[in-house]
Order: C-alpha cells, then sequence, then structure tokens
C-alpha cells in the first residue's frame, strides 16, 4: 500500500508535538526544581545569532498545523506573530497544534497534492506545490525547530533524553 501524503506528515507531527508538550513541562518543573525564573529557559539560545527556545516552540506549531493549513488555502507566509512568553502559553500553542492536527482527515490533506502552496515573505517568492511544501520545507522546519527546542533543554541540565524527543513511537501490533 503507497503511502499518502496525510501518513508522511500528520502523524509523525502529532508524535513530536506531543512530545514537545511533554519537554515544557519538564522545563517547567526543571525552573521549579532549582528556582530559575522561566525566563531563564524559555529566552534561552544556543548562540547568540539564533532564536530563543520559546521562539523554536512557536515554529513547531507554526510548521505542522499552520502549514497544512496554509498549504490548503495556496500560500504560506512566515509567522511574525511574538512568542508565548510562559510555559503556559508555549503549551496552548502546541495542544492547538495537536488538537487541529487531530481534526484534519486524509482526505482533506491528500486533496491537496498537486495544488500551488506558495512561500511568501515581502517580495521573496517560492511557488511549491502543497506536498512539495510540506514535506521540502515545512517538514525539514519542524524537525529542525522540534530538535532545538530539544537541544536548548539538554544545554540547560534539563534531564531529558532521546526517548523525550522520540515520544510515542507508532509500533506494530504483535497481536
Amino acid at each position: 500500500m503507497p503511502i499518502t501524503l496525510y501518513d508522511a506528515i500528520v502523524p509523525t507531527k502529532l508524535q513530536i508535538l506531543r512530545s514537545i508538550r511533554t519537554l515544557l513541562d519538564k522545563a517547567e518543573a526543571h525552573c521549579t526544581e532549582h528556582g530559575w525564573n522561566p525566563e531563564q529557559v524559555i529566552g534561552a539560545r544556543l548562540a547568540p545569532d539564533m532564536f530563543d527556545f520559546a521562539y523554536q516552540v512557536k515554529s513547531c506549531h507554526t510548521h505542522s498545523l499552520m502549514a497544512i493549513e496554509k498549504a490548503q488555502e495556496g500560500e504560506f507566509s512566515p509567522n511574525l506573530d511574538e512568542a508565548p512568553r510562559s510555559f503556559e502559553g508555549l503549551r496552548a500553542l502546541v495542544d492547538q497544534a495537536i488538537a487541529g492536527l487531530e481534526t484534519l482527515t486524509p482526505d482533506a490533506v491528500n486533496a491537496i497534492e498537486g495544488q500551488p502552496a506558495d512561500f511568501r515573505f515581502k517580495s521573496f517568492h517560492m511557488p511549491f506545490t502543497a506536498e512539495n511544501f510540506l514535506l521540502s520545507f515545512s517538514q525539514p522546519n519542524f524537525h529542525f525547530h522540534a530538535s532545538m527546542t530539544y537541544a536548548i533543554l539538554r544545554m540547560l541540565g534539563v534531564k531529558i533524553g532521546k526517548m523525550d524527543y522520540l515520544g510515542g513511537l507508532r509500533l506494530r501490533d504483535l497481536a
């Protein structure tokens, strides 16, 4: 059976978003345990010229639910909204992405194959088909920002490991 666009995108984004949700809880617990101001995590960055933790989490929303919605509309522009500056706000954004992805049907996602889905930012334009936008632009961006979220927490000493990033794997049923 061939894999569909829905199969290639939605289940993995849900898997990683759920792990990001758990990472947020662990980050907040780390702050509480160590008496840190939450901004020590929310504003942390791996390098001075990189975006901070909050932006990384926000971008997981941008390149999951928002990317699919914008591909369905035919045009994606970067989300320039300020990232939430609290764990509660970041969790709400991740929860919104999870809830939205859970409502998508395979038919709705697969129906956009072959449709135009252009990236536009100011005068910059990249013409894509929906599947090429989602698979070659949005999906790599999603995984980049998710891994940066994880890496920042590791750098800060939050007790997490690779399985915290991978989350709930989709194993085959042995029954």
